[in-house]
């Protein structure tokens, strides 16, 4: 399948990837179409989903059998008036329905927006009244259906509220009963062209309102780079990316590149994350890639790995924020797999990694993805020095990266001022050593600029965590009046450090951190709490911190 899109498949070194590879864009390119029913066509009984939950139960689904789901999804969707250009919001964690629905979706020309399942009443009152949402698609639990009900008498545009079960409200309809009882479907005449509006985001920014995020019909296509060439999969891998179908890593790890590479992709349904029941897991049904943030290694090498039989396991790869070389190395003693990490935002496919001819540098992200012309500016607008801090960008005045968003819907205001003059700008800060790899620095607003150096919190809050006190911490610029900045940690302590809270441990923290980083990048402010602010998709509220007065 990926010979349709790409001529040459195999690259020996970064030289040969930027110089060759290429992304072939057919016209009015649809997804469900032109990869779902293309491999149901010509391997039918291929594996498409491997889905298990924590209760035990599994199912298998060929592609096959995704078509004549996403069919049925289709027709029903159609029956309701769903069509081309409508919104749909999927809340549906990680059930099996979730790609009938989404697929389906695809097929009409309608606009899927992934939601997880924290939504409020509030939280949904704003996506309905911001989108115009006209259907939402959940889970049959009371949580999220109570508040699309409380929701519901303020939102104007919202005509549809569909259960997959097994709960079935007054006023809901019934998916499951829908597909069963839906007529053949027939394709609608030109549901979209590649410009058309696929899918949208709402991305849970860390400050104000959440932002949209629109991607068209071209952007699977993107993610053939973050399956075949950062995840490297194949037709006989069977991939587990660990992500809620409610974020942006879905799309990443659990649904477009993994199947236009003819991957089967492995969902494990579970409630409560338990790392010794996901390392079952993965022996018992012989996952080949694995996809996760640093965090979720973090717990995984305080299980006896070697209890396990991943022998299975090819290939795992990480992202969400820069890996402790600690973790990377006892990850690799235990498996013998480098950890190949990776990073981009919901506004893009993966734009920076480590690909499979690289040697890794545990915490560097990689190297640029060819598709994107990127560059490093500096606040005066150069191109940054080999170890000079600059803001990620992407130029777009030769070619729009297949993969980048389309802009944010209905503001035009905020794209403007991250997208103009040919230039995408990420926001985020990095810098690229002598071999050309890049190393994360921290959002831009979140820099801190103390006495003339530019400390990015991700690197201070990598060294913390190496302490075996910290659980977890959020690194903020606070206002000095000699250094212009300091920074602050603000920690949470585990179990058996919590007692010994107090000046001691602070100092004994800040030396530790003077050791394991540069020494003025040290929390000269350092304050202990219970939990840490935080968005509803789990990023830290740095912002938040740094508002509140502090107290003694």
């Amino acid at each position: 399948m990926v010979e349709n899109y790409i001529k040459q498949q195999d690259f020996k070194s970064q030289e040969d990837f930027k110089k060759n590879f290429n992304i072939e864009v057919p016209e009015n390119f649809n997804f469900a179409y032109d990869v779902v029913d293309e491999w149901a066509r010509i391997e039918p009984d291929k594996k498409a989903i491997c889905w298990t939950n924590d209760l035990g139960e599994h199912l298998e689904f060929t592609f096959k059998d995704i078509k004549e789901k996403s069919d049925a999804a289709a027709s029903y969707f159609q029956s309701l008036g769903i069509g081309k250009g409508d919104m749909v919001m999927l809340i549906l964690k990680r059930r099996y329905w979730y790609w009938f629905a989404i697929i389906g979706l695809h097929k009409i020309g309608a606009i899927a927006i992934p939601a997880t399942h924290l939504l409020t009443k509030k939280d949904i009152i704003y996506r309905c009244n911001s989108a115009d949402i006209k259907a939402i698609v959940t889970v049959g639990e009371d949580l999220i259906m109570n508040s699309v009900d409380e929701a519901l008498p303020e939102c104007p545009s919202l005509q549809h509220r569909i259960s997959i079960g097994p709960k079935i409200k007054d006023g809901w309809l019934d998916l499951r009963q829908g597909m069963e009882e839906s007529k053949p479907f027939i394709r609608p005449e030109n549901p979209n062209t590649n410009e058309s509006i696929m899918l949208l985001y709402f991305t849970s920014g860390t400050t104000g309102n959440p932002k949209m995020v629109v991607h068209n019909y071209t952007y699977p296509l993107g993610h053939i780079v973050t399956a075949g060439y950062w995840q490297k999969l194949h037709d006989k891998s069977l991939h587990l990316t660990l992500a809620d179908t409610g974020w942006a890593k879905a799309a990443w790890g659990k649904l477009y590149g993994q199947w236009i590479m003819g991957a089967c992709i492995f969902v494990y349904d579970h409630e409560k994350f338990i790392p010794a029941d996901l390392l079952k897991v993965m022996e018992k049904y012989k996952v080949t890639s694995f996809c996760a943030p640093p965090t979720v290694y973090r717990f995984l090498i305080r299980e006896n790995l070697k209890e396990y039989d991943l022998s299975s396991l090819e290939y795992s790869t990480v992202a969400g924020e820069p890996l402790n070389p600690s973790v990377y190395e006892a990850f690799r003693e235990a498996t013998g797999l480098k950890l190949m990490e990776g990073f981009g935002q919901t506004e893009t496919t993966v734009t920076i990694a480590t690909f499979p001819w690289m040697t890794p540098k545990p915490g560097s992200m990689g190297m640029p993805n060819p598709a994107y012309d990127m560059d490093l500016l500096t606040p005066d607008g150069r191109s940054a020095e080999e170890g000079e801090q600059g803001e990620i960008i992407f130029r777009t005045n030769n070619k729009v990266p297949t993969g980048l968003f389309m802009g944010y819907y209905r503001d035009s205001e905020l794209t403007q001022k991250v997208y103009h003059n040919h230039i995408y700008y990420t926001g985020d800060i990095a810098w690229r050593d002598e071999d050309g790899y890049y190393w994360f620095v921290g959002r831009n607003d979140d820099v801190i600029k103390s006495s003339g150096y530019r400390i990015g919190p991700f690197e201070v809050e990598s060294a913390l965590m190496t302490h075996p006190a910290v659980v977890e911490c959020a690194i903020t610029g606070e206002s000095d009046e000699v250094r212009g900045q300091v920074v602050k940690a603000t920690i949470i302590l585990s179990a058996e450090y919590k007692q010994k809270a107090g000046s001691e441990l602070i100092k004994e923290i800040q030396n530790h951190v003077k050791k394991v980083t540069a020494p003025y990048k040290y929390p000269r402010i350092i304050e202990f709490v219970d939990e840490l602010p935080k968005t509803i998709s789990g990023k830290i509220r740095r912002v938040q911190i740094r508002n509140e007065k502090k107290t003694d």
